[in-house]
């Protein structure tokens, strides 16, 4: 699989990355047996890029991928997690976790940029990920936090990086406007870029792609399916568009550029995991895999030939942006 440089940095990721939410259990139960096949799976398909939270599952998810990963030698693949919730023993459990994975809550989430909380964080993850260092830190979801995330979070981070203890530096989040501020305020060398620049969403091309060009960094795409509503050759009413039922506005969008899709020999699917890829700043489409069957399909999109013609003619259709 091709491989792109993170700028300025020594890393190098695969076209895809393997998302590990899905094997935490997000909204439903997945298999050891499963989690373990998706994992092997991709591997085998040459992916080489694989990010993980502890958020995700309540670390689950981070066992689950260090188990496999910890059977191929460390220097052939590009592993990222993430900081600012710390996990910490719940003293009140219900029984099941509440924030949208399908797992007992024995343990709970704590906000923590702190300095210390970082170093706690990345220690953590390191154990159960059963590994020695990271590649790639991002601060998660610093949304209301972003005092601490850039004064105390990020400058712990790029004293790890500078000794060589992690490769590169950055944030995951789902909004454009704060990830365009880590990287023209902060030492961030990347950042993951979720769901706003997609077929449907080109909001990243006001704020985030244009900072990353002017500073030489680097953006991960993720949600290039905006919840699912971009998954299916034929999107229909009731699907989901960032977490939520898409409006009926979005749906005839999605329609309108799948049949432009089909006329051009492709698929939406195909043509929103091809998509990023059209701006220079994007280095990487990590994609949120449950199981070998969707691993295996997510290979085919991304191998599917999808015509340079099809974004001049949604561009002057009005169906994506300049």
């Amino acid at each position: 699989m091709n491989r792109r440089e993170v700028t300025n940095t020594p890393l190098a990721l695969t076209d895809l990355g393997f998302g590990g939410s899905p094997i935490g259990n997000l909204y439903r139960e997945v298999s050891d047996a499963d989690a373990e096949a998706a994992i092997v799976a991709a591997w085998d398909a040459g992916v080489r890029y694989f990010d993980t939270a502890p958020h995700y599952g309540l670390g689950l998810s981070e066992r689950r991928l260090g188990a496999v990963l910890r059977e191929h030698p460390r220097d052939e693949y590009m592993l990222s997690s993430k900081v600012g919730r710390l996990l910490v023993p719940n003293e009140a459990p219900s029984g099941q976790d509440d924030d949208g994975f399908a797992v007992p809550d024995t343990v709970r989430r704590q906000w923590d940029f702190s300095r210390d909380g970082i170093m706690r964080s990345i220690e953590a993850s390191l154990d159960r990920l059963g590994t020695d260092r990271l590649d790639i830190v991002y601060v998660h979801d610093p949304d209301e936090h972003w005092r601490e995330a850039a004064e105390e979070a990020m400058p712990a981070l790029a004293q790890l990086r500078d000794e060589g203890v992690i490769g590169a530096i950055g944030a995951g989040m789902n909004q454009s406007a704060m990830l365009t501020r880590f990287l023209r305020e902060t030492p961030a060398d990347v950042v993951m870029l979720a769901g706003r620049y997609t077929l449907l969403d080109q909001g990243a091309l006001d704020d985030v792609l244009p900072a990353a060009l002017e500073h030489r960094k680097s953006v991960v795409a993720a949600g290039v399916f905006n919840s699912g509503l971009l998954a299916t050759e034929h999107p229909a009413a009731g699907m989901k568009y960032d977490y939520r039922e898409a409006s009926a506005e979005l749906v005839a969008r999605a329609q309108m550029i799948a049949e432009v899709c089909e006329a051009h020999g492709t698929t939406l699917p195909a043509a929103a995991i091809a998509f990023p890829f059209t701006h220079p700043a994007v280095v990487n489409v990590t994609l949120g895999m449950r199981t070998s069957e969707q691993v295996a399909r997510n290979i085919e999109l991304y191998r599917a030939s999808v015509p340079e013609a099809l974004w001049s003619y949604l561009r002057s259709l009005g169906l994506i942006s300049l």
